[in-house]
């Protein structure tokens, strides 16, 4: 199984009144999500299974890449490392599975496939990283196959 951790691009600060979930790209966020979107298309399989959180700033960010996708509500801000193992069927899942969401959570997620811990690790904004399993369903054979930034993306 291959899974794709792609943190959302910038967002603007909410406003007065506004939630979490409301939270808009901001230009450069925009500018981001199409960059990285155009490395992911070129490098997922078209086979790949797309979740992403239902926060605005999530859906601007994966509407980016151009491909179908599902909105998982276990992937909201604030979610559970465990949650987004378990809506991707980590690890018995033998197809490949980008996750769209949010720090500090995809942080953990990382963490915990390449340590077995709980840490805090920092995911950049607009970054995606990737990885993947020698042998399929053995969480022991992880590997971090790719870490991209839309920074290096053109």
């Amino acid at each position: 199984m291959d899974l794709v951790l792609w943190r959302h691009a910038e967002a603007e600060d909410a406003a007065p009144g506004m939630t979490d979930l409301e939270r808009a790209l901001t230009g450069k966020g925009i500018k981001q999500a199409r960059r990285m979107g155009l490395w992911l298309d070129s490098q997922l399989p078209d086979s790949c299974r797309i979740l992403a959180s239902p926060a605005v700033r999530t859906l601007q960010t994966v509407e980016a890449l151009g491909r179908k996708f599902k909105l998982h509500n276990d992937l909201a801000p604030g979610a559970d490392p465990a949650d987004i193992l378990k809506a991707v069927n980590w690890p018995g899942n033998k197809d490949s599975v980008l996750v769209v969401g949010h720090q500090p959570t995809l942080g953990m997620v990382a963490a915990l496939l390449l340590t077995g811990e709980d840490l805090d690790w920092d995911i950049r904004k607009a970054s995606a990283w990737w990885f993947a399993q020698r042998e399929p369903g053995d969480p022991g054979s992880v590997y971090l196959k790719a870490v991209m930034s839309a920074d290096l993306v053109k």
